[in-house]
């Protein structure tokens, strides 16, 4: 499996809307979480369970680039992963449909390798595996959407 082109439909349900008849941020949340789970598994199964071994997501950032409507569609959400280090990593994800190229959301999260017995932060050897493959840490192809980077401040800069 190429690491980089990974997709996982993930339906959308009637219940995910809210009084704005658009699937609500904190439904993106859930989605995006499916989405890591069934990657996770899939990438690395066969070497190690990494949900079970622990990991806390240290950060998520969400870009809402266009309202996702209930349409009998699942969301397809592209997975990559954008940064490894020591212990933690981040994967990014677009949030799409597969009958049409629009870009409803760009997120990325930063999970972080959990020592669950002893209850603190901890690295996480690395998978024999090595990833690889189109799109490994790159950016999503959006067609609908332009991707805007934006340069955060530090809390001391203004």
């Amino acid at each position: 499996m190429s690491f980089g082109d990974y997709f996982v439909d993930i339906s959308i349900r009637w219940s995910d809307m809210d009084a704005y008849r658009h699937v609500n941020n904190v439904q993106f949340v859930r989605l995006l979480e499916e989405a890591r789970v069934y990657a996770l598994r899939d990438w690395f199964s066969h070497d190690r369970n990494l949900i079970d071994d622990g990991l806390l997501v240290a950060r998520q950032e969400i870009d809402y680039l266009a309202p996702l409507n209930f349409n009998y569609q699942p969301a397809r959400i592209r997975v990559w992963c954008s940064r490894i280090s020591g212990a933690s990593f981040d994967l990014g994800y677009a949030v799409q449909q597969p009958d049409n190229d629009v870009t409803y959301a760009l997120a990325e999260v930063t999970l972080v390798a959990y020592n669950l017995n002893e209850g603190t932060p901890g690295g996480w050897a690395r998978p024999s595996v090595k990833p690889s493959g189109p799109g490994w840490g790159s950016p999503p192809r959006c067609a609908a959407a332009p991707v805007r980077v934006v340069q955060r401040k530090g809390p001391r800069e203004s």
